[in-house]
């Protein structure tokens, strides 16, 4: 890594520090609040509590429905599960997905590193998955945050090589089962990835999702560009696609082509969401036309807030 790498890490981490303290106020939470393992007081039984807790003598007892309530975990194993595929190298709105995802990766690392947390990841360029392995604090998420950026990027424009990828069953799923087998103690996973691939050889990521969630908090970051969910009327566009090379030309002065593009877009998001959904994870979007560190903190706040109230 140059120096100028390092002074880009440099702003961007101190970029992170400072508004996520800003928009984030209060003692230590933790990043995704859940219900923890140590176990906590009884209290009546609400609409919404998860039935597996509920305090069978309690209720016997007090002849009313109770739950036993766990304190959450202040000292937890967080790894990111890190996509840097080829289809992030694209972007329309001053900055790539990539960019906004090693944003995400530098944000949650950072929140997740507060309280001496030990931080690790694996991640994958659109070939096999590498495995970071966890250190703890704001240390760990430095070193950690290095080490992502300064991976290489693929050659995702060779179809020879696209080929070979999926032949060799790299991918999203391979990716989350990777992670799952690395965090062998009860904790925080992160999936960031802009979750696309090739439709015709699709892999089955939401069942590694559920098996990845039976240890471990999930929470999956969406990170896309407008562009992937409307087609601006430019004219005539040559696209090319970053994972095989391949290049098609399209009329955007098309209404109906723009309708039917749209209409596509948002059934594949739709699909997405439904995935992570049956993965039994946390849904987090990110665009890169939007306030990308507010979306976060606003996240986080969200939660903190619904977890007061379980």
């Amino acid at each position: 890594m140059n120096a100028a790498d390092l002074r880009a890490l440099d702003r961007l981490q101190l970029l992170v520090t400072r508004r996520l303290d800003g928009l984030l106020h209060g003692d230590y939470l933790g990043l995704l609040p859940g219900p923890g393992s140590e176990p906590g007081e009884a209290r009546e039984y609400r609409a919404g509590d998860d039935v597996r807790r509920m305090d069978w003598p309690v209720t016997a007892r007090t002849t009313t429905p109770h739950v036993r309530t766990t304190i959450a975990d202040r000292e937890l194993e967080t790894w990111l599960a890190i996509d840097l595929s080829p289809s992030l190298d694209f972007g329309t709105v001053g900055m790539l997905k990539r960019d906004l995802a090693e944003g995400a990766v530098a944000a949650f690392a950072y929140l997740a590193g507060r309280g001496g947390n030990r931080i690790g990841a694996v991640v994958t360029d659109g070939g096999p998955a590498k495995a970071i392995p966890p250190r703890p604090g704001r240390g760990g998420a430095r070193s950690l945050l290095r080490a992502v950026t300064t991976l290489p990027r693929a050659a995702g424009a060779d179809p020879a090589k696209a080929e070979g990828r999926e032949a060799h069953g790299h991918g999203l799923a391979e990716l989350i089962d990777k992670t799952r087998r690395h965090a062998r103690r009860r904790g925080l996973a992160v999936v960031v990835s802009d979750f696309l691939e090739d439709e015709a050889n699709p892999s089955d990521w939401p069942r590694e999702l559920r098996r990845l969630a039976v240890r471990q908090q999930v929470l999956c970051v969406e990170v896309l560009d407008p562009a992937e969910l409307a087609l601006p009327d430019v004219g005539v566009l040559d696209l090319i696609d970053p994972e095989t090379g391949q290049t098609v030309e399209i009329q955007t002065g098309n209404a109906r082509f723009r309708a039917r593009y749209a209409e596509a877009a948002a059934e594949q998001r739709a699909r997405i969401a439904t995935g992570i959904r049956s993965g039994g994870a946390a849904h987090l979007r990110l665009s890169t036309g939007s306030d990308w560190l507010r979306d976060i903190a606003a996240f986080v706040a969200e939660r903190r807030h619904l977890a007061a109230y379980r």
